[in-house]
């Protein structure tokens, strides 16, 4: 099955920016608030999230970049070892509004990992979940995203790729199967 286009680039800078209003509304001048992504793709979209509210609230929002490699329930269940980034959090989210940004919510395994993480930075006085592609349906562990681009309705056959100009080349998400075709 060729990869299918579900937001193009055009709609992709629409989601982005109707994101950022939401967060404008809902933190106001965003004191005590940080942002967190999740290492790899969570981290790019909280940086592209940082400049877009730059840009439209004139506001530098600190954002930090969290690995959650060594907080995953499977760590030690894969044949080839997993290769750990950086973590980036040079401030306490101790009493800080946390926005944890990833870019698609599936199993809400990496979310559930990302929070074990972040508690080595402090204890936050909330926390809320913005990701750019919910993929509903799909959850192992009861956890709902505060903030969403699109939600998408697939299967476990099929996977959903947030591409980014930065690294493929073209803002854009894509969705294919990962089954073999006959």
């Amino acid at each position: 099955m060729q990869p299918k286009i579900i937001i193009n680039s055009k709609a992709f800078k629409l989601i982005l920016k109707r994101l950022c209003y939401e967060l404008v509304e809902q933190h106001g001048d965003f004191s005590d608030t940080v942002l967190i992504g999740v290492q790899p793709r969570g981290s790019i979209l909280g940086e592209r999230i940082q400049q877009e509210l730059k840009n439209i609230a004139k506001v530098d929002v600190p954002l930090g970049k969290l690995d959650i490699t060594f907080f995953r329930d499977d760590f030690r269940r894969t044949e080839k070892p997993l290769l750990a980034r950086t973590t980036e959090i040079d401030f306490v989210v101790e009493n800080k509004k946390v926005i944890l940004v990833d870019d698609v919510l599936y199993t809400g395994r990496t979310i559930r990992a990302a929070l074990d993480g972040m508690l080595g930075y402090g204890r936050p006085s909330s926390v809320e979940l913005l990701v750019f592609v919910d993929r509903r349906f799909t959850r192992d562990l009861p956890i709902e995203a505060n903030y969403v681009g699109k939600r998408v309705d697939s299967i476990d056959s099929q996977r959903v790729s947030v591409e980014w100009a930065t690294t493929e080349g073209e803002d854009k998400v894509l969705m294919f199967s990962t089954e073999k075709e006959k």
